[in-house]
């Protein structure tokens, strides 16, 4: 008979379970959302669509992304596993289903962490435009390659370092921008704005427009979700990072949309139409100095957030290579490290050619590309969770009225965001986007089918839980 402890010893490595603890946790889903890209670059579509109704569209989208993150977490509760969104679909609507969102959100996490990567160089060459100086071609792209480094290291490195790093350089990141606004407001000498907050005046059709692209500011915040088997207490961690980061940076943006436009005297087609939005807001309350602090804010925020997706991208891979729908190295995890490190590799190397691949089209085209294709294989799986959560509740015989509430609410949300994504459809280059994310889709479809036809007890396999 073998001894238990011989078993242990020669049991294959694990995942370090419950070495995060509830803000650990929480500090994932916030350095995945980057809440400090938003003011430095992604409010000015908002702007553009919303004008002074822009702070509305932020708490509309906050409303809605709590019911999504509600029907995450009740799936959360249940299903604890790093594989997280490919195992809640793929136990309720079928295996194949499941593989194609895993598929899709392995996509997502991957080119929102190429999107950021590429933001960095950008964000640089703000700060040393402060000093009159920037930086070439060649030294960007350097940039971003060793940022990417840095990043595949601390995610190879050990999930507690790196999941700490991320909410420490958020919250350095939030905290700058925090104080700066407020400086900002008290030279404005009011915190009162009579025009944002007359309802009768407030553009209803804009508001409901720019909602669609305001969602695109949280992409991410599920990810805590993908970290179920290393949180300390998953059941009640996992659903109080993913509900409380979309409160939490919800509210951060609905406040810093109203004062943004307030400081720019409600000339919201100045935020429309500028590169450095908050380093206008700045220069315009005579702060010209705080754009420099803003933008090493908005680089601290990228690495993060970067690092943040690729933890979760390489959970992702590291689950369905465990439950075999990819090769089987994937489903490793290092012997000291406890982290699945060929999944972080390979997430790294893919990280690397989608960089590289988008060089040509710029660092500026490159990011609106990144994030934008992502965004779809974000909401496509928000949109499956909220119907996958009432169905597997209700196998499990705990449905109640409030989940069905949380489905229509949050399915309705997203099924808005698909819809406005498309129509009307996008211009060069991003026209080819839809078309590049269906065909990623089908790629993904008939590589499952296959491996269903070849091998049926591997698809069966997700009914349990492989991930150990």
């Amino acid at each position: 008979m073998v001894a238990t402890t011989d078993i242990a010893a020669h049991a294959p490595p694990q995942l370090k379970h419950g070495a995060l603890n509830k803000i650990e946790t929480l500090g994932q889903s916030i350095a995945n959302i980057a809440p400090t890209l938003t003011p430095a670059l992604n409010i000015t579509v908002v702007a553009g669509l919303a004008g002074i109704g822009s702070w509305v569209s932020y708490a509309l989208a906050t409303f809605g992304l709590i019911f999504v993150g509600a029907s995450i977490s009740s799936l959360a509760k249940r299903h604890p596993e790093a594989g997280s969104f490919f195992v809640y679909i793929g136990r309720n609507f079928g295996p194949v289903a499941g593989a194609l969102a895993g598929w899709a959100m392995v996509l997502a996490y991957i080119t929102t962490a190429v999107a950021v990567l590429m933001s960095e160089p950008l964000f640089l060459n703000n700060v040393l435009g402060v000093f009159g100086l920037s930086l070439g071609f060649a030294a960007q792209t350097l940039i971003s390659l060793v940022v990417l480094g840095l990043v595949v290291f601390a995610a190879y490195r050990d999930i507690t370092f790196s999941s700490r790093m991320g909410l420490v350089l958020e919250c350095i990141s939030v905290g700058i921008i925090v104080v700066i606004t407020a400086l900002v407001a008290v030279k404005h000498g009011t915190i009162v704005d009579p025009k944002q907050l007359n309802v009768h005046a407030l553009p209803v059709g804009g508001i409901m427009s720019a909602m669609a692209f305001a969602v695109f500011s949280w992409v991410g915040f599920e990810s805590a979700a993908t970290l179920a088997k290393e949180s300390a207490d998953p059941v009640k961690n996992i659903p109080y990072a993913v509900v409380g980061s979309a409160a939490i940076v919800g509210i951060f943006f609905t406040v810093l949309a109203y004062f943004m436009v307030m400081s720019m005297d409600d000339n919201t087609g100045a935020i429309a139409g500028s590169s450095s939005p908050f380093a206008d807001m700045t220069n315009k309350a005579g702060l010209p100095w705080a754009a420099g602090i803003v933008y090493v804010a908005a680089i601290i925020s990228a690495f993060a957030c970067a690092l943040a997706c690729l933890n979760a991208s390489s959970r992702m891979l590291y689950s369905m290579g465990r439950y075999q729908f990819l090769h089987g190295s994937m489903g490793l995890v290092h012997k000291t490290h406890k982290t699945p490190h060929i999944a972080v590799y390979a997430s790294g190397v893919i990280t690397l050619l989608v960089i590289l691949a988008l060089l040509p089209e710029g660092f500026l085209n490159g990011f609106g590309l990144a994030g934008t294709i992502a965004t779809y294989g974000f909401v496509v799986v928000y949109f499956g969770i909220c119907l996958a959560a009432p169905v597997d509740l209700y196998r499990g015989g705990v449905l109640k009225p409030q989940h069905v509430v949380y489905t229509v609410i949050g399915a309705g949300m997203m099924a808005f965001v698909i819809y406005a994504s498309l129509f009307p459809y996008p211009a060069a280059p991003f026209n080819m986007l839809p078309p590049v994310f269906a065909v990623y889709l089908a790629i993904g479809l008939v590589w499952f089918l296959v491996l269903k036809a070849k091998s049926p007890q591997v698809l069966a396999s997700i009914a349990t839980d492989m991930e150990g």
